[in-house]
């Protein structure tokens, strides 16, 4: 077993029991500092390993495995492997009562001064459009910059809800800057920027539905869109891999929308079914995974397929949130040993140039400097709300928010809100900070123009 499978395994078990990495590598074999050294890719003794596969089978409750043997992947209920992010409830109290949202398109629009479009249209991709405010927020500073330049903007979403909620946003876009090409798709991220799936089952059941818009007002296109509802009912559908426990789709599907009015002159961004290409200016993977999630992973499955989806003078912008804030404080007055946040933009980076090897060799990996990399976005509450006397809203909407950025898992949530100490915690943080902000750290990887 190598340092990347170990690693997996290690970040699986710690997932499902709960554990940050440091707590595992003390229980396991007293070394805190265990899970960091095997990402530097230090060595480990054959009797290290033994100790830590006993372990994770004592807490599986399974018996270690024979010497000289290895283990496979552990194959999860699925029924347990809850996400955090899909918790609807959740998610929409954070979206409202804090302006990351907000505060990420102003960072992923600073990258359009770095890239160079090219004939026929500038093309870009969110790898994860959510509810799409941040998507529709980056097209309105497009706009602004690029009025008259045709648009081809994919995204890719898995969630219908969320689906839905960036269709609602469409419209207003086809309004405002009418030569634009929208797809969504809910195929993997090393299928969605080609929009063509890996498997050939796959691709024979592929669904592909191309929507020419009727009209020119925004109330036109809307009353269309929203005819598209039984249509993502009967086929934009989710279920669970077996083998995983992960969400998979059931069929891959592709949406393409586009104003009729503008057909002719945007018959060279279209796409069409077996004939897409990639190669796009810009790309944006805001939170595209779990904070839990390890590095390999991340690299492997997420963002070394997005670079290569990168065209000549094109630039990929990750986020991911970075700890060391209020909103950490809070779940680690409750959870001492909690820290959701081990992995570094510098190790991911360093993980994905590894995982492209000579595919990377035209692209620059800027992790750049925290004063440039590192920004802040806050719940945002009056000033009387988050001092003095804090009232049970607030401090709900707070501890919603620590918690929903640090992916805590619904079981644990479960047994800590049995009583109200978790919001006298969450009150304490409140009035010693005057207020709740998270960090979110930033990195680009873009292609030398040629």
């Amino acid at each position: 077993m190598n340092n990347s499978q170990l690693l997996d395994r290690i970040a699986d078990y710690c997932r499902l029991a709960g554990m940050a990495e440091t707590t595992f590598g003390r229980r396991a074999v007293n070394d805190g500092k265990l899970v960091h050294r095997l990402r530097e890719g230090k060595r480990i003794t054959v009797d290290t390993l033994e100790r830590i596969e006993a372990f994770i089978a004592a807490g599986l409750g399974n018996p270690p495995p024979p010497r000289g043997l290895t283990v496979p992947p552990e194959r999860r209920d699925p029924r347990s492997n809850f996400r955090f992010f899909e918790n609807r409830q959740k998610y929409l109290l954070f979206v409202h009562t804090c302006s990351e949202k907000r505060v990420v398109a102003d960072r992923v629009a600073l990258e359009l001064a770095s890239i160079h479009p090219q004939p026929p249209a500038l093309r870009v991709f969110d790898a994860g459009c959510g509810d799409g405010t941040v998507l529709a927020r980056v097209l309105r500073s497009m706009h602004h910059r690029f009025p008259h330049m045709p648009f081809y903007v994919a995204g890719k979403e898995l969630s219908l809800e969320d689906v839905r909620l960036t269709l609602d946003k469409v419209a207003d876009r086809l309004f405002e800057h009418p030569a634009t090409v929208f797809v969504l798709t809910n195929m993997y991220y090393a299928e969605a920027p080609w929009l063509t799936p890996r498997s050939p089952a796959a691709a024979a059941a592929m669904i592909w539905h191309e929507v020419p818009l009727q009209g020119d007002s925004s109330g036109e296109f809307e009353a269309q869109i929203a005819g598209l509802g039984p249509f993502l009912q009967d086929h934009w559908r989710a279920s669970v891999s077996p083998r995983t426990g992960m969400p998979v789709y059931e069929r891959p599907v592709t949406i393409v929308l586009y104003r009729e009015d503008h057909r002719f002159l945007l018959d060279q961004v279209i796409p069409r079914a077996g004939r897409t290409e990639a190669n796009f200016d810009l790309i944006i993977a805001s939170q595209p995974y779990r904070a839990k999630s390890g590095v390999n992973f991340r690299a492997k499955r997420i963002v070394a397929p997005l670079a290569r989806a990168l065209r000549a003078g094109g630039r990929l912008i990750g986020i991911h949130s970075y700890g060391h804030d209020p909103g950490l404080e809070i779940i680690q007055s409750v959870w001492p040993d909690e820290n959701p946040f081990s992995v570094s933009r510098h190790e991911l980076l360093r993980a994905v140039k590894y995982e492209l090897g000579t595919a990377g060799r035209d692209l620059n990996f800027n992790a750049y400097a925290d004063s440039r990399s590192i920004f802040r976005y806050d719940m945002e509450a009056l000033p009387n709300e988050v001092t003095g006397s804090i009232g049970s809203s607030t401090a709900f909407a707070a501890w919603n928010a620590a918690v929903y950025v640090a992916q805590i898992e619904d079981d644990r949530l479960a047994d800590m809100t049995q009583g109200g100490q978790y919001l006298d915690a969450t009150r304490e943080v409140l009035r010693k900070h005057s207020g709740l902000w998270f960090y979110d750290e930033s990195y680009v990887i873009s292609r030398r123009r040629g």
